[in-house]
């Protein structure tokens, strides 16, 4: 399944991806300790991250079971021993000389291609794999969070538009352990210069991490904001009792269900979590600045306005959306009550003062914040409800080139385009993608009718609404 589709403005990328560093036999063995410990702290504990309390510590397996058996210590001794057959300390003083195979015409070892016979066509096969792996000026890059039954993984996806044709392929995969939740793409230049290229992923865990998406390889992101703090958890307990997993200072301690960055504030990324809590982070400095617990109820989605960047908008399984200033993170804000849980909002990118909220039972709702008051007691009406789809609203997208044009993406594995002029919104197409249950939509900024589309069947469907006649008659192309 796909559950989250992030867009890379073009040019955003480097055209030639650099190669990861390899680990260092230290750094691999630090691994592979970090994950037996972890192994042996989570034998004992529940898959069900929405169960539990909310204190700093979370229950791991029972020690003595993972004692009495020894197999982590087995597996940790194992690789170990698998190091030390691969003698990779001296791999470069190896004789080049080896013979791999035996006699006859196919020992013949060409040290380039071109001194190859065999090989037919070389440049040009070299020229295609080269073009393949280079990312283009106006080439399109999606990033899809995708899980399978036992692999997590984010792709890196090419879109080449020619002519009005659409070509799509994988360009490279980063394998991560956990199952993938959310993404945000930011450009916060956490490598120097003045801008980067990175993919913040939300899983099952409280930790986020922040990937590079220049480098290809890679086994490891370039760092984690908040999540369990290693050093701590190391020091399992002995004999009796259950061992504990410390988290770092400030970090979420459920799942982090959604994240937004900070388009003015280039270093700032905001996070929802299951533990109710909503965080804004210094990406740059890797470390948490605001809480906020202005919600009962698991928080689902977050999104910052446009126009007023210090402005921040959440939605949580306690039926409420509230907009909070960062600025005064201390004020209660302003909430939205609504009859059902909140799947996903967003801003209007063409207005500072409306916002859209999907529901879980298949309504969108349509909020103008200068009828919002601070009162608990006082109820603010929608601007429009509209009765979407038949199943939960999972995510929605505005057009950000044409206003009142938004998309919107369910269960009932059906996409619709609708238009929001003056609160009265009408359906202008539908279409069933062949995404299974449809999970995330997305609206690309740089080629504004292109939708991308991702949902159960983990296929990534690509929808050029402008060839739609009545999208072309109602919006243009």
């Amino acid at each position: 399944m796909i559950s989250a589709i992030s867009w890379v403005p073009k040019g955003a990328s480097k055209p030639v991806l650099e190669a990861a560093e390899i680990p260092s036999k230290e750094e691999i063995e630090e691994i592979v300790k970090t994950a037996v410990l972890e192994k042996s702290g989570e034998s004992g504990e529940e898959m069900d991250q929405d169960v539990g309390d909310d204190d700093e510590d979370v229950d791991g397996g029972d020690d003595e079971d993972v004692d009495k058996s020894g197999k982590f210590s087995k597996d940790f001794e194992q690789i170990a021993d698998g190091l030390k057959e691969l003698n990779m300390e001296n791999y470069d003083d190896e004789d080049d000389g080896i013979e791999v195979f035996s006699k006859g015409i196919g020992d013949v070892y060409y040290p380039t291609n071109e001194l190859d016979p065999y090989l037919k066509d070389k440049d040009d096969y070299d020229s295609e794999e080269l073009e393949d792996l280079t990312i283009g000026p106006t080439d399109a890059v999606i990033v899809c969070a995708r899980n399978d039954e036992d692999v997590n993984q984010l792709e890196v996806w090419i879109c080449e538009e020619s002519e009005g044709e659409l070509n799509t392929y994988i360009h490279h995969h980063v394998m991560l352990d956990e199952f993938l939740l959310c993404t945000a793409w930011l450009d916060c230049p956490l490598k120097g210069g003045e801008k980067g290229n990175f993919i913040a992923v939300g899983t099952m865990e409280p930790g986020i991490e922040i990937w590079d998406l220049d480098i290809i390889d890679e086994v490891q992101p370039c760092c984690i904001l908040g999540g369990y703090d290693e050093k701590k958890s190391k020091k399992v307990k002995k004999g009796k009792g259950k061992g504990k997993k410390k988290y770092k200072e400030d970090s979420h301690t459920k799942s982090v269900l959604g994240l937004a960055w900070n388009k003015q504030y280039r270093n700032v990324l905001a996070s929802a979590s299951a533990d109710k809590r909503v965080k804004i982070w210094d990406v740059a400095a890797e470390k948490c600045n605001i809480t906020m617990e202005h919600h009962t109820g698991k928080v689902q989605a977050v999104a910052w306005n446009h126009h007023a960047p210090q402005v921040l908008l959440s939605g949580s399984f306690d039926h409420s959306v509230v907009m909070k200033d960062g600025r005064i993170p201390t004020h209660s804000g302003y909430r939205w009550t609504v009859n059902a849980d909140v799947e996903s909002l967003a801003w209007d990118p063409h207005t500072e003062h409306s916002f859209v909220v999907s529901l879980e039972d298949g309504t969108v709702k349509g909020f103008d914040i200068r009828a919002a008051t601070s009162n608990p007691d006082s109820e603010s009406k929608p601007s429009f409800t509209l009765h979407a789809h038949d199943k939960n609203v999972c995510s929605i997208s505005y057009n950000p080139l044409v206003p009142n044009f938004l998309a919107t993406g369910s269960e009932d594995k059906m996409v619709k385009l609708w238009d929001l002029s003056n609160n009265q919104p009408s359906c202008v197409a539908s279409r069933n993608p062949k995404a299974g249950a449809v999970f995330s939509i997305s609206f690309s900024v740089d080629s504004p009718f292109l939708l991308a589309i991702g949902g159960s069947k983990g296929r990534l469907e690509m929808w050029d609404t402008s060839s739609d006649p009545a999208v072309s008659k109602r919006f243009g192309s």
